[in-house]
């Protein structure tokens, strides 16, 4: 994993040691960070090029992923069924890292937010399409109900009658690409659905229909994107409402975003949950055993935001504020977010045999530690700037 660079840090612990060296007690020095160069407005500023630039990313690899489905179902062979399973993996790359801006009061998560079109989860294996045991369930199979798969229909029942009933995004695709996986951990095998299950005359009734809902969902993927992409860019819907913003509410919505993906979302629902069932169902990515990519994008994510920096785009951050603020402090967190990186990394792949084996299982305890720390820790930055975070889930 990528590290991040020292930047500011260095010069600031500097000042810290000089001035900390000529007080006359031992009480910690505390820096007014508008006093000494951090503008909130510039890490604001950083925090909206970011997100759009990730957003954009996500977009991007999106459409790839679209054209190798197409490709596939204009040309259903194994090869190009491969094809399209890479390309939702390379899709899952900039997209994982996006989930750091959930819980941050935007627009992935207000009323009209597409966050449950493009990554809820867990699926519901059988609202969808056949399943061991039931080869006749889902809305594929059902063509009384469900004359015409569309993406108003789609859309339309997604989560309908339930939250695991989920028809559309990221998951859905996975279960359709992949299968179930009823494989043992140990075994190390993601989903095994054969690439015939979408050839006329082959492995599983209603070819056709298959064919029709994997290409729907690679749309619906682009229109809900594209939605994210219209809110954040120059001129866009919310973009300048995030800049305009009382500056200390903004840091507290990025700040509140990072500290509850990181200790109640990823370490709590998305890690220890999994952990405490061993139950490779509770996984994010259970179809495709990508769980542990999952992880690390989200953490990625999440150092990108305090960073203030992703890809291209770098520039003022929560890391450079806080450390100006309390130079101890900030290194705490710096050192703690790499702690969970290392932590994280540690845990075995794929994340159902990490869950699973006993000589494996205290590696991902202790990334939910570390994690759950972390969270703790933003908070504390927070704190040192006057500003209120929680790391709860809403209700």
């Amino acid at each position: 994993m990528k590290k991040h660079p020292t930047k500011f840090y260095f010069l600031s612990l500097f000042a810290f040691v000089l001035i900390a060296c000529s007080s006359d007690d031992n009480d910690p020095v505390t820096i007014d960070p508008i006093e000494n160069g951090i503008e909130k407005s510039a890490v604001m500023a950083t925090y909206a090029n970011l997100v759009f630039q990730n957003y954009q990313d996500s977009y991007d690899a999106a459409v790839l992923l679209q054209t190798a489905i197409n490709t596939f179902v204009g040309d259903p062979t194994e090869d190009n069924f491969e094809a399209a399973k890479t390309a939702w993996r390379e899709a899952r790359e900039p997209y994982g890292q996006t989930e750091a801006f959930r819980f941050a009061s935007g627009p992935i998560d207000d009323e009209d937010g597409p966050e449950g079109l493009l990554n809820a989860w867990p699926l519901d294996e059988n609202y969808v399409d056949y399943v061991e045991g039931a080869e006749t369930s889902g809305i594929i199979n059902d063509p009384v109900t469900y004359p015409t798969i569309d993406k108003t229909t789609l859309e339309g029942l997604n989560e309908q009658g339930g939250e695991s009933n989920i028809s559309v995004g990221f998951h859905a695709i996975e279960f359709l690409l992949w299968g179930q996986d009823n494989s043992d951990p140990s075994d190390k095998m993601a989903g095994q659905r054969p690439y015939t299950d979408f050839v006329d005359g082959g492995t599983a009734a209603n070819q056709d229909r298959r064919r029709d809902y994997l290409t729907v969902t690679a749309e619906l993927l682009l229109d809900h994107l594209q939605l994210l992409i219209d809110e954040w860019k120059e001129g866009g819907t919310y973009r300048p409402i995030f800049l305009a913003l009382d500056e200390d509410v903004a840091l507290k919505n990025m700040l509140t975003g990072i500290s509850t993906l990181a200790k109640s979302e990823l370490a709590g629902e998305r890690v220890f949950v999994a952990y405490d069932n061993q139950d490779q169902e509770d996984e994010h990515s259970c179809f495709s055993d990508n769980t542990h990519r999952d992880l690390r994008l989200n953490l990625a994510g999440i150092a990108n935001v305090f960073r203030g920096s992703y890809a291209s785009v770098s520039g003022a951050s929560l890391e450079d504020l806080i450390t100006e603020a309390d130079a101890t402090l900030g290194a705490e967190i710096t050192a703690q977010l790499a702690a969970a990186e290392t932590a994280v990394d540690d845990t075995a792949i794929p994340f159902d045999f990490a869950i699973s084996d006993s000589e494996e299982r205290p590696k991902v305890l202790e990334a939910v530690n570390a994690l759950r720390a972390l969270g703790d820790k933003f908070v504390e930055g927070g704190a040192k700037l006057g500003i209120t975070v929680s790391s709860d889930l809403p209700e």
